[in-house]
């Protein structure tokens, strides 16, 4: 088996399943307990907040959450609420994940007033574009730090400083979901999840920037400094500290293996790379005369597992490809691969080579 999918969802590496089951073994008390196992359990809490600060190289505090669609709802909305009084204009893009694109949407209808960058107007521009939509009415700024379709590197450490200089009133959120542990992230808020890098499904994170304020989503038991209630997942947050902690520091392996990719990709005839500005580890393009379902799933009986765009779009035309302004045709076939640190150059070659296969077999 060849798994290039990786952006959808990683496989759980040995140490986060570990520490994952040594918890439901050992140390499977409630974190708001008083007696023993409950202390144990709230140390394993705090342990992982303080991996997870030290890897973004921030500090502020850590809210552990069901996952990063929790994350950016929780902030979105909770910003919105508590700093209403700023303004009711929100800067985000046009490319985001649907838990930021739908929950702009209902913002929208409620009376907001929202501002959508696309890359397609200011690509080697993007930062600035999105600074210079910021004005005094504006209470937010959301967006992504890298794109999860393209893998498009958004700077987002540039948009934050610039936008804290000029309207410190502003608020600044980050979905660093496809981003955390492999680009410098910053923002007042940034939301993260586990099972992007190696961890196990059902658990992110949430950082908030020391003052930074928000209205909680969920009304409950009053856990987590009463900002998100609800019973700690012990298990999976110590894999989630294990996974951190078990990712690489460098992307010079995932470098080596997009390198390889496009190198053998630019020697077949009609493939065009969709992707720009990108992170080594998405990468996106377009097999020409092919659609791309039809070589999803001839790629599938090799045990090949790549994707056709976002998991949540479950096969639909791609609007966010559309939106860095490539052609309907070359939407039609694009293919995205997402490499792991465990996948190999021979890896890469089989999976070129089965392209190359499915274009003599299927191209029109």
């Amino acid at each position: 088996m060849i798994y290039l999918d990786n952006a959808a969802t990683t496989k759980p590496c040995e140490e986060a399943i570990k520490a994952a089951s040594e918890n439901m073994r050992s140390n499977f008390g409630n974190a708001s307990s008083l007696h023993k196992l409950g202390i144990e359990a709230e140390k394993v809490i705090t342990s992982a907040k303080k991996t997870i600060l030290s890897r973004l190289g921030l500090e502020g505090e850590i809210y552990f959450t069901s996952g990063a669609t929790e994350s950016n709802n929780t902030i979105i909305m909770g910003v919105c609420e508590t700093y209403k009084r700023v303004g009711n204009r929100i800067v985000t893009t046009s490319i985001e994940h649907p838990s930021v694109a739908r929950v702009m949407d209902r913002l929208e209808a409620a009376g907001f007033e929202v501002v959508r960058i696309a890359p397609k107007d200011c690509i080697d521009n993007f930062e600035q574009a999105v600074i210079d939509a910021v004005d005094e009415k504006t209470l937010l700024v959301s967006t992504m730090a890298v794109n999860n379709e393209t893998g498009f590197h958004i700077d987002v450490q540039k948009i934050y400083r610039a936008v804290k200089a000029k309207y410190p009133k502003c608020m600044v959120h980050v979905d660093g979901v496809q981003g955390f542990c492999k680009v410098p992230l910053a923002g007042d808020f940034i939301s993260m999840s586990a099972h992007k890098i190696h961890g196990i499904k059902g658990v992110g994170a949430l950082y908030a920037a020391k003052g930074a304020r928000f209205a909680p989503l969920l009304a409950g038991g009053g856990q987590q400094k009463n900002l998100r209630s609800g019973t700690e997942p012990v298990d999976l947050i110590a894999g989630f500290e294990a996974a951190v902690k078990a990712y690489p520091k460098t992307m010079a392996h995932l470098k080596e293996l997009y390198d390889h990719t496009v190198k053998l990709l630019g020697e077949l005839e009609g493939v065009t790379i969709n992707s720009r500005n990108n992170i080594p580890s998405i990468l996106n393009f377009s097999v020409q005369g092919v659609r791309s379902e039809i070589m999803l799933h001839y790629l599938e009986e090799s045990q090949i597992y790549i994707s056709s765009g976002s998991a949540c779009s479950k096969g639909k035309k791609s609007a966010v490809l559309s939106e860095f302004g490539i052609s309907d045709k070359n939407i039609d076939s694009a293919i995205r691969v997402s490499f792991n640190n465990e996948n190999t150059i021979a890896e890469t070659e089989e999976f070129v080579n089965a392209i190359y296969n499915g274009i003599k077999r299927f191209r029109r």
